[in-house]
């Protein structure tokens, strides 16, 4: 193993950088953090590996011997922002495409009415839209997208990175298998995406179309700057509003369940 003894080593300081998304953006590269997310990578490695950092007294997990470092329990834990405790895998970030955008509205027959006709959950298509900054929420978004069959997750300009510790953690490791693709920013999206609001069609009234677009806003501004899509509520008893990602979960379990699953 190669050991770093020091703060001021630059690969430390590189390594300590991918706790923020300018740091992500600059080397092309992020933490994969968690026993569970780093050993699931080692069954079926879906990005290319860099190196594995592993804290002082733990055994080494990757068989690249020549890109194994070893810190002390102190500096590891300056990178270990998450306090795991356990051996930290570098992956490169995969290339994000541009989004393409796609007509919304649903073509004849598209109602996703229960019937047999209409069984195969994945025959229909699904983007989600994410414009939130808490990279918590964003991770939480990418597991109910892939949880229910989305062909893509669109991160608008204002969404946080989807690589940063938090939202690989809270991804569950959605992130390494769900497409991911550049959006525009809230103001310049199409019209006629169906927005989660607390105003709009109740969601147990609402019928799905098969070509589903479907926005989340921020709990606290929502989404100010879009004004022109489809509004559907989540009728809830005694609050204002639901978290942004348990909301999309309630709303892609409705679209599922309308499919006559």
């Amino acid at each position: 193993m190669n050991p770093i003894e020091s703060r001021s080593n630059d690969k430390f300081k590189t390594w300590q950088s991918l706790n923020s998304s300018k740091g992500i953006k600059k080397e092309g590269l992020f933490l994969l953090c968690g026993e569970k997310l780093v050993h699931e990578y080692l069954r079926l490695p879906s990005l290319e590996f860099s190196v594995e950092l592993v804290p002082r007294g733990k055994v080494p997990l990757s068989k690249d011997r020549k890109n194994i470092f070893e810190l002390p329990k102190e500096l590891f834990a300056e990178i270990d922002e998450l306090g795991t405790h356990h051996n930290i895998f570098v992956l490169k970030t995969p290339t994000i495409p541009l989004w393409t955008p796609e007509p919304a509205e649903p073509t004849k027959n598209d109602s996703l009415e229960p019937s047999p006709k209409n069984s195969d959950l994945r025959a229909a298509f699904l983007e989600v839209f994410c414009p939130l900054g808490d990279p918590t929420n964003v991770g939480a978004i990418l597991r109910n997208a892939e949880g229910f069959g989305a062909n893509a997750v669109i991160l608008t300009e204002e969404a946080a990175n989807p690589f940063l510790p938090k939202a690989v953690k809270a991804s569950a490791g959605s992130v390494l298998r769900v497409p991911l693709k550049k959006g525009p920013s809230l103001a310049h999206l199409p019209k006629g995406l169906i927005v989660l609001d607390s105003k709009g069609t109740p969601l147990q009234k609402f019928q799905w179309p098969k070509r589903t677009q479907l926005l989340v806003g921020e709990e606290g501004p929502g989404l100010a700057n879009y004004s022109c899509g489809i509004s559907v509520s989540i009728p809830t008893l005694g609050v204002e509003s639901l978290n942004a990602s348990v909301a999309v979960g309630i709303a892609l379990y409705d679209r599922y369940s309308k499919l006559g699953q």
